[in-house]
């Protein structure tokens, strides 16, 4: 069985992605993966801070390039999406010349980029969201989501600031909240646009409880990896999402 190498640019702060992303390519049944770290100075999700961790991007990418990965996920989405409609698609091609020209062949990918990807795999054109992000913050979630042509039909913001804190929060608070949501007519729910916010543990038990597709921001950065990769993307009791080739 192959292994692929992944590296992982994440906000210093940030100890979830590191532990889902792993947990959820380990159900692969053709390949095995490592993963590898590079981190970005942030505390506060804020614009302010946003901007300050998205300054040390260039040292970031080259570094992790060091390692030798197959695929990069920059796994900050609201970091990227503040940067306005389309922001993935520039950053993802600047990061892209970034690695070609230090002699890098990895493939970049962006959570951003990858929550549009997998919503658009399942065909969802109308979906709904739970964010942990402050209210300002959230809304430019909604806007860029918008501007890449999905209806969002309704919304929350747990309005939690502090991205340690976002690593804490029990899932018990993100199923209320999705449980408040109007659900009425959606193709799909993100029930975490934010690969810091816990959900792995929610998101198959949220579609079988909900009827609908069901994905986070870490089921689709794995999903975005894998077909980065070339390689299935069957993998058990991570969603609808991760079984579209099943």
């Amino acid at each position: 069985m192959s292994t692929h190498r992944i590296g992982l640019v994440v906000p210093s702060s940030n100890v979830t992605v590191e532990t889902e992303m792993p947990a959820i390519l380990r159900g692969h049944a053709s390949a095995d993966f490592s993963f590898h770290s590079t981190r970005m100075r942030m505390h506060t999700v804020s614009p302010e801070g946003l901007a300050e961790m998205n300054a040390q991007r260039d040292r970031c990418v080259m570094e992790i390039a060091d390692a030798s990965p197959e695929v990069i996920l920059y796994a900050c989405l609201v970091a990227i999406m503040v940067g306005g409609p389309g922001a993935h698609q520039r950053v993802e091609s600047a990061v892209a010349d970034q690695l070609a020209t230090g002699g890098s062949e990895a493939r970049i990918r962006s959570s951003a980029g990858a929550l549009a990807e997998g919503l658009r795999a399942l065909n969802a054109k109308c979906v709904a969201l739970v964010m942990p992000y402050m209210k300002p913050l959230a809304k430019q979630v909604v806007e860029y989501l918008e501007a890449e042509g999905f209806e969002v039909a309704d919304w929350r913001a747990l309005e939690v600031a502090d991205n340690n804190e976002v690593g804490c929060i029990p899932g018990e608070r993100v199923m209320e909240a999705a449980r408040s949501l109007d659900l009425t007519g959606l193709d799909a729910l993100v029930i975490s646009c934010c690969v810091q916010m816990p959900s792995l543990s929610l998101v198959q038990p949220a579609e079988d409880e909900f009827g609908l597709p069901v994905v986070s921001a870490a089921t689709a950065g794995a999903y975005s990896i894998l077909r980065g990769l070339g390689l299935p993307v069957a993998i058990d009791g991570a969603g609808s999402l991760l079984r579209t080739d099943a």
